[in-house]
Order: C-alpha cells, then sequence, then structure tokens
C-alpha cells in the first residue's frame, strides 16, 4: 500500500488537469514519498473523462471513477476516500489553487503525529465585500454550529488512516466536509499559505451554490435556527398580548378610536412574514430528513480505471456502483 493517497475531484477539468497531473508528480517524485492518485471526474461535460482516462494508462499511480453524472463536490470527495488505499490522504482541487508544492509540508507534519494537517489559505485576491461577507458567514457559524470552523479552511487537508475511516463511518446523506472534518476531531494542525489564481478555466462556485452551500453549513451542523423560531413565536406572541392590553386601556381611558390602518397593514405583512419564515426553516430540516430516509448511493458510476486491480477496493467496501464500465 502507498504512503499517500491523493483526492482529487474534477469537474470541467480538461483545461488544467494535465498541467496539475505533471506538477503534482513532479513534487511528489522529488520528495521520495510513495504515492498515489485518486481522480473522480462529477460528470464532466468537456474532455475531462477522456483526459482522466490518457492520464490513468501512461502512469500506473493514477486511478479515477467517473460518475454517470453531475452528483457534486461532496460526493466526488467521498467516492474519492473510498478508492484511496494509502495510509494518509490529501484532497485538493484539480484547478491548481490548491499548490501541490505544500503536500511535501503536509506529509512532513503528518509524520510528526497529526491526523489532520490543514492548509488555510488568505483571502488575497478575493475582493472587498466577498472578503467581508466570508468573514462574517463564518463568525455566524462559529457562533451558530456545533462544531468549530475557521475563515480560510476549506478541503484542501491531510487525513491520516484512522481520520478517513472515522469520515467513512458517518452514514448521512446530506453531507458537509468541512463540517465533518471538525466534528471527528483528532490531532489537528494548520499553516497558512497564499491565495492562488485558477490555472486555467472559469470556477464552478458562482454566487448561487455558495449561497446553497452556506445554508447547507448552518443546517447540518445546527438545529438553533428552529429554537430560534420558536422564540421568535414567543417574543410576537407577547408583543402582541402587550399590544391589546393597551388598546383596552386606551379604550377604557379615552373611548373608541378606530384603529390605524397603516399599523394593522403594518403587523399582518410582519407576522406573515416570520410564519414563511418559519415555514421555510422547518421545511427544509423535515426534506432533509425526508432525503435521509430514501438511503439513496451518494452517486452513480460510470466508469472506472487506471492502477492495480486490487486497489482500495480490497481494503474495505464501497458504495454501490451501479452502470460500472471497466476500461
Amino acid at each position: 500500500m502507498p504512503e499517500l493517497s491523493l483526492v482529487v475531484p474534477c469537474f470541467n477539468e480538461s483545461e488544467v488537469i494535465d498541467a496539475f497531473h505533471a506538477t503534482l508528480t513532479g513534487v511528489l517524485e522529488r520528495s521520495g514519498v510513495e504515492f498515489e492518485i485518486c481522480y473522480v471526474d462529477d460528470g464532466s461535460d468537456d474532455g475531462t473523462r477522456a483526459a482522466l482516462r490518457r492520464i490513468a494508462a501512461a502512469d500506473p499511480r493514477a486511478r479515477y471513477t467517473a460518475f454517470s453524472r453531475n452528483f457534486g463536490k461532496e460526493s466526488a470527495m467521498l467516492a474519492g476516500l473510498r478508492m484511496a488505499a494509502g495510509d494518509a490522504v490529501v484532497v485538493m482541487d484539480a484547478d491548481l489553487q490548491h499548490p501541490p508544492a505544500l503536500v511535501p509540508r503536509m506529509v512532513e507534519l503528518y509524520r510528526g503525529g497529526h491526523d489532520q494537517v490543514v492548509a488555510r489559505r488568505d483571502r488575497a485576491g478575493d475582493g472587498v465585500i466577498r472578503t467581508a461577507l466570508s468573514q462574517l458567514y463564518y463568525r455566524l457559524v462559529r457562533r451558530c454550529a456545533e462544531v468549530e470552523i475557521a475563515d480560510g479552511e476549506g478541503d484542501f487537508r491531510l487525513l491520516s488512516r484512522r481520520a478517513v475511516d472515522a469520515l467513512l463511518a458517518l452514514p448521512e446523506s446530506n453531507r458537509f466536509s468541512k463540517g465533518l472534518f471538525s466534528w471527528i476531531g483528532f490531532d489537528t494542525v494548520g499553516f497558512p499559505y497564499e491565495n492562488v489564481q485558477r490555472a486555467a478555466g472559469r470556477s464552478k462556485w458562482g454566487g448561487r451554490r455558495l449561497v446553497n452551500y452556506g445554508i447547507d453549513g448552518l443546517l447540518s451542523f445546527n438545529s438553533r435556527p428552529l429554537r430560534l423560531a420558536v422564540h421568535t413565536g414567543l417574543w410576537l406572541f407577547v408583543s402582541a398580548l402587550a399590544y391589546a392590553l393597551w388598546i383596552v386601556v386606551n379604550v377604557v381611558t379615552d373611548g373608541v378610536e378606530t384603529p390605524g390602518y397603516a399599523t394593522l397593514i403594518a403587523v399582518i405583512v410582519g407576522l406573515s412574514g416570520v410564519q414563511i419564515a418559519t415555514l421555510g426553516i422547518v421545511g427544509e430540516y423535515v426534506g432533509r430528513i425526508y432525503h435521509e430516509t430514501k438511503r439513496r448511493p451518494h452517486y452513480v458510476v460510470r466508469e472506472t480505471g487506471g492502477g492495480p486491480e486490487e486497489g482500495a477496493s480490497a481494503r474495505r467496501p464501497v458504495a454501490p456502483r451501479l452502470g460500472e464500465k471497466r476500461w
């Protein structure tokens, strides 16, 4: 078994995947560590799958799994962790924003006894608005969530074998890896690195996907929105009761008056908004429960290829590989 496995999720990375593979293998060969690279094609619609097939045919240290469609990065990382056979596993992106030159340093810290080694990027080049929103979001997460997630910590990290096994033992379908990495614990060390721009292609994380991912992070390790809805309801009830008492006192002392139209509309609109928001919060949790009860596989495999035949499948069971084709 290799000492190090590298898990690389890919989605429409045909412009950069060859450069990434050459850079990564060059760095690791100079470091002297025995390694394998586990690529996961998350249903790309460009030439990524063909490029991975070519890379795996030329380099016996590379293996790949291709999904039948786009299942999302969380599923791709899970598939890669299931593929990995190494004593330690590094998860990184294929766009070279996670510098391969940092991997030897991560291995060195892992050999020093750490189960998780996290590379934390700075915010250089992100823009003022995006940086401010990101910092605000992480402050909110740290205040509300049941796990500690630091700003700048992403998927670029090294995990020991026991940390990987702990992650694979978690059964949930709605996976938020940043939270799961923190939840499993173990000895963790981190170091900062300078933000790097993509080598080619376009980012797959637009504004809407970032918002949805942020909502997943808040709800996956947090039941406080439900409690907040209860507190809001109680506060509105007390406010309405106080307002009703004020009206009664006003009628007794000053006689009957015609209620203000603007006040009535404001109260109706405000209460309606709170009710709709509360129903939305409850609906999010109910929808997640419904999704978990269906127990569908996280992904469907189209094909796999490369590397020795035994690979990680001899080490641990994998998810159902419906429709798999071997190359």
